[in-house]
């Protein structure tokens, strides 16, 4: 008898995605693809407060602010954040429901028993 070792892993998703659900993250993808908004996004999501001032994200960059300005609407328009207008300063928030749609994209499905916690090596005797 010879043994032969296979890893099985969990799936990624309980089924394939939709039509309309497929659009809908492939423009939440788009946005965040370029490096720009993808810092954008992490910055704001974890500056302190839950909010960043658009004064605290322009020096951050070697762009003009109508650049900034765009990525930021790009991410504002694909609902990933959201801003309020105080003065002259614009505040932006991440929005944590379309966020999170991203992340359960590629979150695995709930994890093996805790006596399966990693992948599980599989032992299959040929004779």
């Amino acid at each position: 008898m010879t043994a032969v070792t296979t890893q099985c892993c969990a799936p990624i998703a309980r089924a394939p995605l939709s039509e309309d659900d497929a659009a809908d993250l492939a423009v939440l993808l788009k946005a965040v693809a370029d490096p720009v908004r993808l810092r954008l996004l992490s910055m704001i999501g974890s500056h302190p407060g839950g909010e960043a001032c658009v004064c605290d994200l322009t020096g951050v960059f070697d762009l003009t602010a109508p650049t900034i300005s765009h990525h930021l609407k790009v991410l504002r328009t694909a609902g990933l954040i959201d801003g309020e207008r105080r003065g002259t300063w614009v505040y932006y928030r991440i929005i944590p429901e379309t966020v999170s749609r991203l992340g359960a994209l590629f979150t695995p499905l709930a994890a093996p028993p805790a006596a399966q916690s990693g992948p599980v090596d599989v032992e299959l005797l040929t004779v």
